[in-house]
């Protein structure tokens, strides 16, 4: 009798361990699989402290005036239905920015450098952390700036001053609602003067505008627009920035083994710069390469940028 109440309470454990098991494997599963429009959070306006991430100090600051070309990279299903840096729910299928020092929420504009398409993107999260990536975008946004299969293109991002202001204000309830921007419409529109029409430019707008007829709109529209986009799109690995030129040559003579080297001079306020960058690199894979080699080098500060 002893022993079958011991086999029976054995079993009993067993039983619920497996139970156990079961209900952690099918919570885990369930995380993994999440593929839909997460429950909606309303996200706090947030600067924030200055941060340190593997080693290197980012500090968040309002920059009304930020311009910057870079790389960007995407985001999605690892973070999907994640909360954002200040709070709100991600959700890849919508279009979203995170970067490292902006206020959150603020409006980009992001031009992809390769194939002239601009898209207004909100910023309300933190990253990337790479530092050969100055923007990453939601899975959507990479999409509709074509380059979600490449993984990564060539930008430039800058701030739309006004918009930021009223969305700062709207999230700090200082202004009245405003509508909110969501992916369900996508219209693709030519600018002055864009880049003629082309097959692939054709089935594109083909393949991201909806099929179905038009009435009046009553959703929030993302619109990608084509302009022709001037000046160079070439990836250098930037060592170091001086005020004085002859500092900024000692650089680059002690860069030049690595490879081909320039100074370029950049006037930023009512200070002139001299930029010691190595290349150019003839892709964003060779450019992360030259990048390690520099930092190797004894250059941990160096970044990627795109003249």
């Amino acid at each position: 009798m002893l022993i079958r109440n011991l086999t029976v309470a054995a079993s009993s454990v067993l039983l619920l361990l497996t139970g156990c098991a079961e209900t952690q494997l099918a919570l885990h599963t369930a995380k993994k699989l999440t593929t839909g429009t997460p429950a909606q959070s309303k996200g706090a306006y947030k600067v924030g402290n200055p941060y340190k991430i593997k080693g290197t100090w980012y500090y968040p600051a309002v920059n009304y005036g930020y311009v910057e070309q870079g790389i960007a990279s995407w985001y999605g299903p690892q973070f999907h239905g994640r909360k954002t840096a200040n709070g709100e729910i991600f959700d890849m299928n919508v279009v979203s920015a995170a970067h490292r020092t902006l206020p959150m929420p603020s409006v980009v504009r992001v031009t992809n450098l390769k194939n002239s398409r601009s898209l207004k993107i909100r910023v309300n999260d933190r990253g990337p952390f790479a530092k050969s990536r100055i923007i990453d975008l939601s899975r959507r946004a990479a999409q509709l700036l074509g380059f979600e299969r490449r993984g990564t293109a060539l930008v430039r991002v800058e701030i739309i001053a006004d918009e930021s202001r009223r969305m700062a204000a709207l999230a700090q309830g200082k202004a009245k609602s405003l509508p909110t921007q969501k992916s369900a419409n996508v219209k693709i529109a030519s600018l002055p003067g864009s880049i003629g029409e082309n097959p692939a430019v054709t089935n594109t707008k083909r393949a991201l505008s909806s099929p179905t007829p038009k009435p009046v709109q009553t959703k929030p529209v993302d619109v990608v627009k084509i302009a022709p986009v001037g000046g160079s799109k070439k990836i250098y690995v930037q060592a170091g920035a001086f005020v004085y030129r002859d500092l900024a040559a000692k650089m680059q003579k002690l860069l030049n083994p690595l490879g081909p080297s320039r100074i370029v001079e950049k006037v930023i306020g009512k200070r002139r710069y001299f930029r010691v960058q190595v290349g150019p690199a003839s892709s964003v894979s060779q450019g992360d390469k030259l990048l390690n080699l520099v930092i190797a080098s004894g250059y941990p500060k160096a970044r990627l940028v795109v003249d």
